[in-house]
């Protein structure tokens, strides 16, 4: 017979699980036909589906069925047997290393031989013997009711696993002579595979039968796809719940550059997968490398890789076998100054870190599944001797192990003499090893807490009352004869308090309620290596998110023993912001200064804040601050000195109109038009008075009255000067014979024309005040870190106006000054007017570049400086000469020494 797998469907349609009956089959729909396949379809009701198309063709009938069949293989397992009302299978790892069969097939393959027991993992094994004989004994938990086991060893291969899974459904007869299924009663549940890759597989088979598979040990995420492994079940939390308490400690050390190693398969992808995407969202992933066991090539790389890697901290996701292998590898390399993490699988083997390897993985941070201390076990461990039963072969591997004999059967005669014979008597209490520590039971306690939902499950299903079950018309389960998909109801709602006063359930996915304790790698004074709870992580629905350590008692291998820092580059400070180096990961990057008016006030800003408009950047740019008003205020040194300057020409104006009045009826006083002489030193006065409105905070009063004060002063002393001018031109031409013109220009013409100039200026002034007047401002144009107070002109027109009508009346003034000047008149003083206001001119048109480019106070300044420059030049022009004769020379203050020059 020829066996066959063909696609005769196209969709196939999932049955119903809600496990109140017995699971239908997939049901098939939408035929694909293809002629080829008509010559294979034996299945009758395949056929009718292709009656109409394959008419032509005649099948002959099958044969019928022979009474009795026979196993296609029976395999040989190391293994732990005993019989019970009720059977539970187990697949364990008891030696971890198998040998494969030669497979040149001129001769039937032979079995898989399996070497190297281990100690500690083969106390799972033993522990799941010690739970079923504690709830044997127990007269509340399945009265009435043994528990037998089956358990196999699986040499850590997945062939080998999955031998042991199809032995266990199938059972262990060589001919089934009848159908009513008598004799060793079949497992209803399996406890194992500790690994993930062959959880894996196995539950893709179990899963075809809804026969529950408990694992202790694997922790791959994808096992909770409960439509892909629907009667997968765990007692450690998966990988999901590994990685996120994994993220917390980086998180809560601020370690954002991390490496990341795992085994090649699918345990090692899928957690390096989910840890690659968390990293991700807080930090950068340096590295991500997985190596299978026999790939030293690939080994020697990364090693190579994590030496020449800036990160610190590396995130390693192994099982024991990889592990050791791994650790040979660094240590070869001598690889120093790393912070290791070790995920679940081979956190609890503190002896990797040994007194050679210790300055490398000493200190190792490792995330491991709650410890349990179960009494009594050590006792029951104790009590472990050999027996002659062949289904308890492991039981004198185990022995054999422990006191390195070997018994006779197991001795051959190539290493007999060089051997010591087990005699069977030797005390086991007398050896120190790791089958009987039981100080730090884990993965041993997840096994424990494995067949203990196993019992309770069984338990609750034996005391279902008829009419109130679960199952279809409200019945229930016959705990004689349990069908897999019975117990897996009861399974998943599973929820007991065990022996050790903990509570233990499986979630919607079949995952335990995730807590891990985080252990750190130590060495004690004797030399001994410890691995130590520092820390607990728990999230159960009870206790809510919880992450917390014991800081004193964590060793930080590294010389400052305090924690290391693990970034690619250090943080940024605040008035600082991140700027990602092109090409590089975003957690590589640069620390740029924030611009001026920008803050960053936190670390590792990824922008600057722009500071709002009244505020401005500190120096350190990390914070904003009011920005400095600026006004040029009598505080000031240069307020002070320009308010002192004014006061001084004010002064000397009123000193020089002191001195007219005084010497009033002299020949020098009178000569020069002395009404016009006092106007004009009253005009002066004003002139270097109205200064003082520049200085000081200005208000809308201030703002109004220096322009208005400045223009009309200045205006009145330019229409003296101007009349003044024209006086002496006239009075010239009133010498010459026949010119009769002074009367036309006499005193009142005199004084109405210095008050009509001088009220066109005050037009302007009142115009420009009642459109659009100067007010205060505040002004950051110029200055960003400053506000200058200024005063607005509000009209620039205005300004100009008034600014334009001074220049025209100077303009006017300086050209007539400029005719007259060499008229021979003894009382003639155009030459000192042109002179003033030659200065005047000069000064006014060398303030308005200097008034554009002065920034701030100093604009008012130069405006200050303008005014005052030119008021002392009118000053000192026009009357130092005077009062040099008035005072210092008497002797010419005389009509005789007038007409004499």
């Amino acid at each position: 017979m020829l066996g066959g797998v063909l696609i005769s469907h196209l969709q196939a349609t999932a049955p119903q699980l809600s496990f109140r009956s017995a699971p239908e089959d997939w049901k098939c729909e939408r035929l694909a036909f293809r002629r080829r396949l008509l010559i294979v379809a034996y299945d009758t009701g395949i056929w009718q589906l292709y009656k109409e198309e394959a008419n032509s063709l005649i099948f002959p009938a099958p044969a019928p069925q022979q009474p009795a069949c026979k196993s296609q293989e029976h395999f040989t397992f190391n293994q732990l047997y005993k019989a019970g009302d009720i059977m539970l299978g187990g697949i364990f790892v008891a030696n971890i290393v198998g040998i494969t069969p030669e497979l040149s097939f001129q001769s039937k393959p032979g079995q898989w031989l399996c070497k190297s027991l281990d100690l500690h993992i083969f106390q799972r094994s033993v522990m799941m013997i010690f739970a079923i004989e504690e709830i044997n004994k127990d007269p509340n938990l399945l009265p009435n009711i043994t528990l037998g086991y089956r358990i196999y060893d699986n040499c850590m291969n997945v062939e080998v696993a999955l031998r042991a899974a199809m032995t266990l459904i199938a059972g262990l007869d060589d001919v089934i002579t009848d159908y009513n299924c008598t004799g060793v009663p079949p497992v209803v549940a399996i406890v194992g595979d500790p690994l993930s890759i062959h959880s894996i597989a196995i539950s893709r088979l179990l899963g075809l039968f809804r026969m529950p598979l408990i694992s202790y040990c694997a922790t791959c995420a994808c096992l909770s796809d409960k439509v892909e492994f629907p009667s997968f079940f765990r007692t450690i939390p998966s990988d999901t719940f590994q990685v996120k308490a994994i993220v917390h400690i980086l998180k809560h050390y601020n370690w954002t550059w991390v490496g990341i190693v795992g085994i090649d398969d699918d345990y090692g992808f899928y957690a390096i997968d989910s840890l690659n995407k968390e990293v991700k969202k807080f930090g950068c992933v340096a590295f991500s490398e997985t190596f299978k066991v026999t790939d030293s090539a690939k080994l020697t790389y990364i090693a190579k890789v994590i030496k020449q890697s800036t990160a610190t901290v590396i995130v390693a996701f192994l099982i024991k076998a990889a592990a050791t292998v791994f650790v040979n590898e660094i240590s070869k390399h001598n690889i120093t100054g790393k912070q290791w993490i070790a995920s679940d699988s081979w956190s609890a083997f503190h002896m990797f870190a040994s007194n050679e390897k210790f300055g490398i993985f000493g200190g190792t941070l490792g995330i491991a599944v709650r410890r349990g201390d179960i009494p009594n076990l050590d006792k029951f461990l104790l009590s472990t001797r050999p027996t002659s039963d062949p289904e308890n072969m492991l039981i004198n591997k185990l022995w054999e192990e422990l006191f390195e004999c070997r018994f006779p059967t197991n001795s051959t005669s190539s290493d007999s003499s060089g051997t010591k014979i087990c005699t069977g008597s030797e005390d086991i209490a007398s050896t120190k090893t790791d089958y009987t520590d039981v100080t730090d039971l884990r993965t041993s306690y997840n096994v424990y807490k494995a067949v203990y939902s196993l019992a309770h499950s069984l338990h609750n299903l034996m005391t279902c009352e008829n009419g109130k079950g679960p199952f279809k018309n409200n019945t229930c389960a016959d705990i004689k004869n349990v069908q897999p998909w019975q117990l897996f109801h009861y399974l998943k709602k599973v929820d007991f308090i065990d022996r050790l006063g903990k509570r233990f359930a499986y979630d919607k996915n079949g995952d335990a309620i995730p807590a891990y304790d985080i252990i750190n790698w130590q060495r004690l004074e004797d030399g001994t290596m410890i691995s130590k709870t520092i820390g607990v992580f728990d999230e159960s629905p009870a206790s809510g998110y919880q992450l917390s350590f014991k800081e004193e008692d964590i060793f930080w291998n590294f010389v400052s023993r305090k924690v290391p820092d693990s970034v690619c580059s250090a943080s940024c400070p605040a008035g600082t912001r991140k700027a990602t180096r092109k090409g590089e990961p975003i957690c590589c990057f640069d620390c740029v200064p924030c611009a001026e008016g920008e803050i960053s006030s936190e670390i590792d800003s990824t922008e600057c804040i722009q500071c709002p408009l009244d505020f401005w950047s500190n120096h350190e740019r990390t914070k904003c601050v009011v920005k400095v008003i600026e006004y040029l205020s009598y505080d000031d040194a240069m307020g002070g000195t320009l308010t002192m300057t004014a006061l001084l020409g004010a002064c000397l104006s009123v000193c020089v109109f002191a001195v007219f009045m005084h010497y009033r009826n002299t020949p020098v006083v009178k000569a020069n038009n002395s009404e016009l002489s006092f106007l004009l030193l009253v005009s002066l006065t004003l002139c270097f008075l109205c200064s003082l409105c520049f200085i000081g905070q200005p208000s809308n009063v201030t703002c109004m009255l220096r322009h208005v004060m400045f223009g009309i002063s200045f205006v009145l002393s330019i229409s003296c000067i101007l009349v003044k001018t024209i006086v002496v031109i006239m009075a010239f031409k009133a010498t010459l014979p026949g010119n009769n013109m002074m009367k036309w220009f006499g005193v009142s013409q005199q004084r109405g024309t210095v008050f009509f100039f001088t009220f066109i200026q005050c037009l302007i002034c009142i115009i420009w005040l009642v459109t659009t007047p100067p007010i205060p401002a505040k002004n950051s144009k110029y200055q960003n870190a400053k506000i200058i107070f200024e005063c607005d002109l509000g009209s620039l027109t205005g300004f100009s106006c008034l600014l334009g009508y001074i220049g025209l009346l100077a303009c006017i003034s300086f050209f007539l000054a400029f005719l007259a000047r060499n008229l021979p008149d003894t009382f003639n003083e155009a030459k000192f007017i042109t002179f003033s206001m030659l200065i005047f001119c000069a000064v006014w048109i060398t303030f308005i570049p200097a008034y554009i480019s002065s920034p701030g106070k100093y604009t008012v300044a130069v405006e200050i400086f303008a005014i005052l420059a030119s008021s002392f030049g009118l000053l000192f022009a026009i009357f130092a000469p005077k009062c040099y004769i008035i005072l210092l020379r008497p002797e010419q203050n005389t009509k005789k020494a007038l007409m004499g020059r």
